[in-house]
């Protein structure tokens, strides 16, 4: 029998642009048992970046910290900042039977992955880099050399995601997008295995 631990954890990663944000606050709406997990992060604050709400923004002393008490299921260090994801979010969706949603890049998603063989890992993909293009220079909040930078970054994770991923979304319509989304969370909910653990 395939034992299955209560609650999902849900890993949605894509580039910059590709509208994983939006697809996981309609999820929240939908799934009352749903939440949303906020990483904590050394980089300081960005335009109107709310601490609690876009992030947790702390120093690297606290970040440390709670590295040491074992606080992180994941952590990185990316361009002189570090990103973490707080275990407490996986311990409340396995305490619960809820559904913790984890915004976070491909690299982050494997590791929550390598340590609960059970997370859903999905990957949302741009129609192609025509329109991710468009969409990042339409939001009017990047320069051009972040734009390009983006770019790369969005064909490596491209790559990695597809490679390594359990399931794809293409978000050519939004919509649509979310409504094969939803119905992967559904069928999870229906898994005989997870059902079982209920029974």
């Amino acid at each position: 029998m395939n034992e299955q631990t209560p609650g999902i954890l849900l890993v949605l990663s894509a580039p910059s642009g590709a509208g994983k944000t939006t697809l996981a606050r309609r999820l929240i709406t939908d799934f009352p048992e749903a939440e949303f997990s906020v990483s904590f992060t050394t980089r300081k604050p960005r335009g109107v970046e709310k601490s609690g709400v876009d992030y947790h923004f702390v120093d690297t002393a606290e970040f440390r910290e709670r590295l040491d008490r074992g606080e992180m299921v994941e952590w990185a260090e990316v361009f002189g900042h570090f990103y973490g994801t707080p275990q407490e979010v996986v311990d409340r969706a396995r305490s619960t039977d809820g559904l913790a949603i984890f915004d976070i890049d491909v690299q982050g998603g494997s590791k929550i992955k390598a340590k609960h063989p059970d997370t859903l890992l999905v990957f949302v993909q741009p129609p192609s880099m025509e329109v991710l293009e468009r969409r990042l220079r339409d939001r009017k909040t990047d320069a051009e050399d972040t734009i390009q930078r983006r770019l790369l970054e969005a064909r490596a994770e491209v790559e990695k995601g597809l490679e390594s991923y359990d399931y794809v979304i293409v978000n050519d319509d939004l919509d649509a997008a979310y409504a094969k989304l939803k119905s992967i969370v559904v069928a999870e909910r229906c898994r005989i295995s997870r059902s079982e653990k209920k029974a």
